[in-house]
């Protein structure tokens, strides 16, 4: 995290901010803290994207699909205003790492992990589908780890099955090495669920070796070995192979879902704690270093005190601080969720229409 920059707001919809979890073309994700002390992560939209109508209306979208979902694996907005002049929405706050930063520190995560990491995804995208939505970018940068379990976040370019699309006409959405070959060239068809249990099958290919299954490289040629060429499965644990094969199937209809691939990676039988693995809680089921390098985080989050007051918004702001869309918390509220734990940085979707490598900004 880094502290806030002069220019950035004090406060937002209330939520006093503490510091800058990341910042890109799209905005910036602050870390922020409610009125009620309650740690959050509050993305904030550039005030030129806000001046789309499209944008924002794809945005209001993506408020109202993320607060719709409240199972224990998907991120739930806690509060947003889609109508502010710099849009915002807030999710509880989560110190873990991502998946990617978890694997390129670390290194793959040993095959109990792995397969506590597929089954809890695959509830997850259950729950995502049965709400009538598509994510449409998963991938290790969209998956936070927690204690007790990963974070499905950034519902961006999440949409509903069947939905009006608006992105730019022949334009690709998703992240090359992760993309669905039904998805990867323009003029594809309206995504499905099925797209999202390939992406996965990708994600866990990753953290069990490193590496996605058609490798690296320019983006181009990433989407090219996705639709012609098998997956590179060499690293992944023997016991895990068939089913994460299933997912990476070509054709969308021959592949699992999300119900049948947590039954093949063991379902509701959760491996034994060792090896990476979990207990019947939960507990246990990453490899040290994580779990100390979370409850690090945590606890230097929580020390965190109050910043000085940066950017004034607005001549009657009390005490000198304003935000942009201060005041409308309980006016716009989309959902108040309890307890549970959330995204810690909302990476934005990626817009591949002109060959954009993968990974790009924070917001």
């Amino acid at each position: 995290m880094r502290p806030l920059l002069p220019a950035d707001p004090a406060s937002v919809g209330g939520h006093r901010l503490l510091g800058r979890l990341g910042s890109g073309g799209m905005g910036t994700v602050y870390l922020g803290r409610s009125p009620a002390g309650v740690l959050l992560a509050v993305k904030v939209i550039r005030a030129d994207h806000a001046a789309d109508p499209a944008f924002r209306a794809r945005f209001r979208r993506e408020a109202q699909a993320a607060a719709g979902l409240s199972g224990r694996w998907v991120v739930p907005v806690v509060a947003a205003d889609p109508e502010a002049p710099e849009p915002w929405l807030a999710t509880p706050f989560v110190p873990g790492p991502s998946l990617s930063e978890a694997v390129g520190a670390h290194g793959p995560l040993p095959a109990g992990s792995v397969r506590t990491l597929g089954v809890r995804l695959a509830e997850a995208l259950e729950q995502v589908h049965a709400a009538g939505l598509v994510h449409r970018d998963v991938k290790p940068g969209n998956i936070l780890l927690a204690p007790d379990g990963p974070r499905l976040i950034d519902f961006g370019i999440a949409r509903a099955v069947g939905a009006t699309t608006l992105t730019a006409a022949d334009a690709v959405v998703g992240t090359p090495g992760y993309l669905p070959p039904e998805q990867a060239r323009a003029g594809a068809g309206a995504p499905g669920p099925a797209g999202d249990v390939f992406s996965l099958g990708c994600v866990l290919v990753f953290a069990a070796t490193g590496r996605g299954p058609f490798g690296g490289g320019h983006a181009a040629a990433v989407v090219f070995r996705t639709v012609h060429d098998e997956p590179v499965l060499d690293g992944v644990p023997a016991e895990l192979r068939e089913a994460v094969a299933a997912c990476l199937a070509k054709d969308p209809a021959v592949r699992p879902l999300p119900l049948r691939l947590r039954e093949a990676l063991g379902g509701g039988t959760e491996p034994a704690c060792g090896d990476g693995g979990s207990g019947a809680d939960g507990a246990d089921w990453l490899p040290p270093p994580l779990p100390r390098l979370i409850a690090e985080r945590s606890t230097r989050a929580l020390e965190l005190p109050a910043p000085e007051p940066t950017r004034l918004d607005g001549p009657q702001a009390p005490s000198g601080v304003r935000g942009p869309g201060s005041g409308r918390l309980t006016r716009r509220r989309l959902l108040a969720v309890g307890g549970a734990v959330a995204a810690a940085a909302v990476p934005p979707a990626w817009l591949a229409a002109r060959g954009r490598g993968p990974g790009g900004a924070a917001a």
